[in-house]
């Protein structure tokens, strides 16, 4: 073999270890380590306001549905109805409080402005990836490292965690990110890292650089595969850790850019216009135990180390095991352990990407709905905050919500059907008054009225907020535009919102039933879908839709009318979703102008930095990674210094197998190409990751022909 090249880099730091221990479900809590009495005192009264109003509202729409429903007693599914419709009712009540008390919170002139104090100690950025394109990662990493050089050089370090588990994927991972790797710890060194072993996924791929490497970082900020932070967000993270020493975790708010698809604009102007309102209320009643989104967030590395170990729960998935959406009990966990949790909204320039299409949003919503209905058994478990287990539980009914809204929507047409086919039996006991039920119908249109405000709300407080900030209006198009947009984005949401309803329900379903939902990388693409995959993923939702149309009208004309909200989108679900993808499918849109979110008429520097690397950007070759590999000394001899000499004890079972046989393989394969057409992806791996098998190799690199 070829002598290894002299100063080969190591990919990685010198280890720091800190110790982190794993927890029970049921722990006692710890007293907060400290605390602002102003904060204290807002956040009370902020937690008041949210509850009065929501249980004030909850109880008016049952007393106004128990009147409704009969004038004279309530029989039979109208009993499922109202129960139904209170959990409706009461969900949407207590998301019109949240954004209430935001508005108000927006408008408040008095509030706090956070501490900030300067640091000597340097500040670790994680970004874990998973099966992801490198290269659009590679170009987000070096925007930020360009900026944080300008105005914090020395502060801050770059760690590249690595989870992917595909032969190919691995190497373009090291072709992309090995010319960035550097370990000049005066400037921003950048540090790559793979596990062998991806087990607890992101939440294990967070902890294992914690207990390796976390003692010598005090905070870290942990971001996304499409994450984007300017320095001067970075910094004011970093500074307010140091302000506040009880303080755990702060989140940031981040806003979608680079939105090129019709789902993905519909989403990013959403964020921009109505996102502020639903945060401001969010960070009003949250406090100090506030919650984490598992990315745009800084965290105090001890405190993490200390509080974060996650219980592996009794059970096989989808309900045991590893915890899944770690993100909300690592929050928990902190809150529960004594330390500070925050959502600081006033910081700028923390972006990240939304999914491009529907069927997108679906397969995400299919993992984050596993990993929230496991966290009910924690709802009712030892020590944790009274906030953490109402965002345990909002987690749990974003996807349940859907499933009483479905429940709902069925028995109110089995109620109609009931009337329909079934003859009153008026005076069936002796009664001087009919026992057939009598509905209100003013009400019933006063209440669906009302239920119509408290969902259209927020959308009008934020529209409101903007128009009445010049510089954020203009930023929108105007108010004419603005206008314009926020209607649009309200009628096209509410033609999606039943296909996303319909297609929750399956999930949850499918969960309920047992079925795991696995791990998959997030699409980063335009998610441009053809009619085949769209049809294949709505078929059912247009059945669905022409059914319900159709029995609707069968049984009256007015109940087709109220039911058209729902039945129309479920029947264009195929056309939706096929629109819903693809840069080029909602150019209309945008030619129009609508939907235009502020960061596309003046871009942040950081994100004109992001655009310009990704310009600069070189297609990477489309050869296997093993004779990638193999042609490129260099990429071969360092991916070689950073693998362990010796293999692993635990080796076992399909591990060993496919060693084996890549080895003999390797020994009898005359030519590259002979050796690559015999290979199957397992054992593609294994050479990759044994140092053994790839100084076998080496026969075929081209210094030896």
């Amino acid at each position: 073999m070829s002598r290894n090249p002299k100063n080969t880099l190591l990919s990685l730091p010198r280890e720091s270890a800190i110790a982190m221990p794993r927890h029970e479900v049921n722990e006692s809590r710890q007293a907060l380590k400290s605390s602002t009495s102003y904060r204290l005192a807002f956040t009370l009264f902020s937690r008041l306001f949210v509850i009065t109003l929501s249980l004030g509202l909850a109880y008016y729409g049952a007393s106004e549905m128990y009147l409704v429903l009969s004038t004279n007693g309530i029989a039979g599914l109208q009993w499922l109805f109202l129960v139904l419709f209170c959990i409706n009712f009461s969900w949407i009540a207590f998301a019109f409080s949240q954004a209430t008390l935001g508005l108000f919170y927006q408008l408040w002139p008095f509030k706090p402005k956070p501490k900030e104090l300067e640091s000597d100690a340097v500040t670790a950025i994680l970004l874990p990836v998973y099966n992801e394109d490198p290269m659009r990662i590679r170009a987000s990493l070096q925007a930020m490292r360009e900026d944080l050089l300008k105005q914090a050089p020395g502060k801050f370090a770059f760690f590249i965690l690595s989870d992917t588990n595909q032969a190919d994927a691995w190497i373009k991972e090291e072709e992309s990110f090995l010319p960035l790797l550097n370990q000049d710890s005066s400037t921003c060194p950048v540090y790559y890292r793979r596990r062998h072993n991806n087990k607890e996924r992101k939440a294990g791929n967070i902890a294992d650089w914690v207990s390796r490497f976390g003692g010598a970082y005090e905070c870290m900020i942990v971001l996304d595969a499409d994450s984007l932070m300017s320095a001067d967000c970075l910094v004011s993270l970093r500074r307010r850790m140091q302000a506040e020493p009880g303080l755990g975790l702060i989140q940031t708010l981040p806003t979608l850019i680079r939105a090129n698809t019709l789902y993905g604009r519909i989403q990013q102007f959403a964020n921009h216009c109505f996102g502020p309102i639903y945060a401001a209320g969010l960070a009003a009643w949250h406090g100090n135990a506030s919650n984490f989104w598992g990315h745009n967030a800084i965290i105090r590395t001890k405190a993490f180390a200390q509080a974060c170990g996650l219980p592996i729960l009794e059970g096989k998935a989808p309900f045991g095991g590893h915890v899944m959406s770690h993100d909300f009990m690592e929050a928990a966990l902190l809150r529960r352990a004594g330390w500070e949790v925050r959502f600081d909204t006033d910081l700028q320039a923390s972006y990240e990407e939304a999914p491009p299409s529907l069927i997108d949003v679906i397969v995400r919503d299919r993992r984050w709905c596993q990993g929230n209905l496991q966290h009910k058994a924690f709802v009712f478990a030892n020590g944790f905050h009274f906030a953490s287990r109402v965002h345990l539980v909002s987690g749990i009914m974003s996807y349940l919500s859907a499933v009483f809204w479905f429940l709902l929507i069925a028995v109110g047409f089995a109620l109609a059907v009931q009337a329909y086919f079934v003859r009153p039996e008026y005076f069936a006991n002796p009664s001087l008054f009919p026992t057939w039920p009598v509905f209100d119908f003013e009400k019933a249109r006063s209440l669906f009225m009302l239920s119509m405000f408290l969902v259209l709300a927020p959308k009008l407080y934020g529209w409101l907020a903007a128009l009445l900030n010049i510089r954020r209006c203009l930023a929108f198009g105007g108010p004419i535009l603005l206008t314009l947009s926020t209607l649009a984005e309200t009628l096209l949401s509410a033609l999606y919102a039943p296909i996303l309803m319909l297609s929750q329900f399956q999930v949850v379903c499918d969960i309920l039933r047992g079925r795991d939902s696995g791990w998959k990388p997030q699409s980063r693409d335009d998610g441009a879908n053809s009619w085949q995959a769209a049809g294949r993923a709505h078929c059912s939702h247009t059945l669905l839709g022409f059914a319900l149309a159709g029995g609707a009208f069968f049984l009256s004309e007015e109940l087709f009318y109220w039911s058209l909200p729902i039945s129309f989108g479920l029947m264009l679900s195929i056309p939706l979703s096929w629109l819903s993808g693809g840069k080029n499918r909602g150019n209309l849109i945008r030619y129009l102008g609508l939907l235009r979110a502020p960061e596309e008429k003046r871009s942040h520097n950081i994100v004109q930095s992001l655009q310009r690397q990704t310009e600069q950007l070189e297609e990477l070759p489309a050869s296997t990674a093993l004779s990638r590999l193999v042609d490129n000394p260099k990429l071969y001899y360092w991916h070689l210094a950073q693998l362990p000499r010796a293999a692993s004890n635990a080796e076992v079972g399909s591990i060993l197998r496919s060693k084996i046989c890549a080895e003999w393989q390797i020994q009898n394969s005359p030519t590259l190409d002979h050796l690559l057409s015999s290979l199957q992806e397992d054992e593609r791996l294994s050479i990759l990751q044994h140092y053994d098998l790839l100084v076998l190799m080496s026969k075929y690199l081209p210094s030896h022909h």
